[in-house]
């Protein structure tokens, strides 16, 4: 009798194994360091579209600071001079993952596909392979054809439709992020030539907000035929620009026939956050 009721007893103390379950921690519940690393995993395009309509912990969360931050520094945006001079990293990481060379066929690997002919006399553009008659290397290997003019004006260009390439307005009038333009030139070693470059920034209606046009660039025969890069920043200007305007290109000065004229390839615009932001 004693043992039955002994082991009755016994039955009836709760288990271990049968005490009450902890409630399951939901993502919610997690603490905000931890939150943020795990979103900043995410793409930036599933943090704006999606992830930022979920709630309004994951709102606040997806517009802090501090992860955008975290975004930087794992996609290699990140330096710890800006701590000093970037304000805003959200804007700093969609400048940063957004940045590309917006002139297409810059380096004449698509014949002249995207580029407009504005003037083409003498012989014509003409595409060569580097380093060309009387031409030099240049030290980027993704170069390997240049553009080349003749005896009589040559001169191309590209528009570029800067909401087209995912530049919104309000970002381009408040931000106003820095605009860099970059082209090389060279001339060959026989024959003097002349470069030109245009670049204007305007608005919807076309009208021309600013503009870089450096003075035409004269090589002397017999030069040194090496590669040059020209480049400018157009920082501070003015509001509603929406288009972009880069023309380039010039002549032979000896007026032979054939093309003799100035080269040019890996021609760039790129868009970037400003020094401060």
């Amino acid at each position: 009798m004693g043992g039955a009721s002994s082991a009755r007893r016994a039955a009836d103390l709760p288990s271990p194994s049968r005490g009450p379950r902890p409630a399951m921690t939901s993502i919610g519940d997690l603490p905000e360091d931890v939150l943020v690393e795990l979103l900043s995993l995410l793409p930036a395009r599933e943090l704006l579209r999606t992830c930022r309509l979920v709630c309004s912990q994951w709102r606040y969360v997806v517009d802090l600071n501090t992860l955008w931050k975290r975004k930087c520094q794992r996609d290699g945006f990140y330096r710890q001079s800006y701590d000093r001079t970037i304000s805003d990293w959200k804007i700093f990481y969609m400048l940063c993952y957004m940045k590309k060379n917006l002139l297409k066929n810059p380096r004449a690997e698509e014949n002249f596909q995207h580029w407009t002919i504005d003037s083409n006399e003498g012989d014509k553009w003409k595409i060569e392979d580097l380093p060309g008659a009387h031409g030099s290397h240049m030290s980027d290997p993704r170069v390997h054809k240049y553009f080349v003019t003749s005896y009589g004006p040559c001169f191309k260009s590209q528009l570029i439709t800067l909401d087209k390439e995912g530049y919104w307005d309000q970002l381009m009038d408040e931000i106003r992020p820095e605009i860099t333009v970059k082209d090389w030139y060279a001339a060959r070693f026989d024959c003097g030539c002349r470069y030109e470059l245009t670049v204007r920034l305007l608005s919807k209606d076309w009208i021309c907000l600013e503009e870089f046009h450096p003075e035409p660039v004269d090589i002397e025969q017999w030069s040194d035929a090496k590669w040059r890069e020209i480049s400018h920043t157009f920082q501070n200007y003015p509001a509603g620009v929406r288009h972009i305007w880069f023309q380039h290109g010039g002549q032979d000065r000896q007026y032979w026939a054939g093309w003799y004229g100035v080269r040019v390839t890996n021609s760039s615009i790129t868009i970037g956050p400003p020094t401060s932001l």
